[in-house]
């Protein structure tokens, strides 16, 4: 079952963030803790890291697109 990366909410009144950087592409390894995209929001940028350890299979909102909080940006599945 993959699991959902999602956009995290980075306090009151946050509602949505950007994507600056992707550090990991689709088919990388990733470790459960480890930074794989840093987010933009109003009031600072935010590292954000795998949920899981797994293959980052799909990348949903690529840099420079925003969206609201607990938006999914990408799927991780086990490996």
């Amino acid at each position: 079952m993959q699991t959902k990366v999602l956009i995290p909410k980075a306090g009151m009144g946050t509602t949505e963030g950007t994507i600056l950087k992707w550090l990991k592409v689709e088919g990388d390894t990733v470790t459960e803790g480890e930074v794989i995209v840093e987010i933009e929001t109003a009031k600072a940028v935010q590292e954000v890291t795998a949920p899981v350890t797994g293959i980052l299979v799909k990348i949903l909102l690529p840099e420079g697109h925003t969206a609201e909080v607990y938006t999914e940006i990408a799927l991780i599945s086990p490996q």
